[in-house]
C-alpha cells in the first residue's frame, strides 16, 4: 500500500456527516418560517480546526492499525488553517455540531 501524503499544518474543520445532515434539515425547516424570505448562507462546521495529524491519530485509534503516511511540505496556494464560523447557524437554525473526531472515525 502506498503512503498517505500529509502536508505540514493543514488545519481544517472536519464535521461528522450526521451533523451535516441535521444542519441541512435545520436549514430546510427555516424555509417554513413565514418571516424568512429569499436565501441566506449558513456555515455548517464545528468552528474548530483539527490538523491532519490529529485526524490521522484519530483514525489510528479507531482502526487499531498504523496508517502509512509521509509528511511533506504544503502545496502552493494551500492556506495553513481554515475553519467555519458557525454562530449564525447556532443563532438562527438552533444548530451546532455535536459529534467528535473520534465519532467521525
Amino acid at each position: 500500500m502506498s503512503p498517505f501524503f500529509l502536508g505540514i499544518e493543514g488545519v481544517r474543520d472536519y464535521i461528522h456527516v450526521m451533523d451535516l445532515a441535521v444542519g441541512h434539515v435545520a436549514a430546510l425547516k427555516k424555509l417554513e418560517d413565514p418571516q424568512f424570505s429569499g436565501w441566506k448562507p449558513y456555515n455548517l462546521g464545528t468552528g474548530k480546526g483539527l490538523s491532519v495529524l490529529q485526524v490521522l491519530a484519530a483514525f489510528r485509534k479507531a482502526s487499531g492499525k498504523e496508517i502509512q503516511h509521509k509528511v511533506v511540505g504544503r502545496r502552493d496556494g494551500d492556506i495553513a488553517s481554515t475553519y467555519a464560523e458557525c454562530k449564525l447557524a447556532e443563532k438562527e437554525l438552533n444548530w451546532v455540531a455535536v459529534k467528535t473526531v473520534d465519532e467521525m472515525c
